[in-house]
């Protein structure tokens, strides 16, 4: 296993995991019910971690992550998918029909 990924967005991780698993990527989040330990704990150490449960997805995972990281809804052009050629907004990484990222 391999981390790919931290933050402190339980909902923004649980978009990645749910991106990596559409691409055929098994993944697990860890630290999901720390937040009740923030205060006792350093808060960056109760945030939600994801990681790739097969180290040789780790570096697609991480390119998926970063992909998403580096785009910004405000300035992104609507887009078709390359997989169902459904017409998508700018604002969405993913395919809203069939799942697909983002190319």
């Amino acid at each position: 296993m391999e981390r790919v990924h931290t933050a402190d967005d339980h909902l923004f991780i649980g978009y990645l995991k749910s991106l990596l698993e559409a691409e055929g990527i098994d993944c697990h989040v860890r630290n999901e019910l720390l937040l009740g330990g923030n205060g006792e704990l350093p808060p960056n150490e109760c945030w939600p971690e994801l990681w790739v449960l097969h180290d040789g997805d780790a570096g697609a995972a991480k390119s998926i992550v970063a992909d998403v990281l580096a785009t910004s809804p405000s300035d992104a052009d609507p887009w078709t998918c390359t997989h169902c050629e459904e017409d998508c907004e700018a604002q969405f990484s993913a395919c809203w029909r069939c799942g697909s990222l983002r190319r």
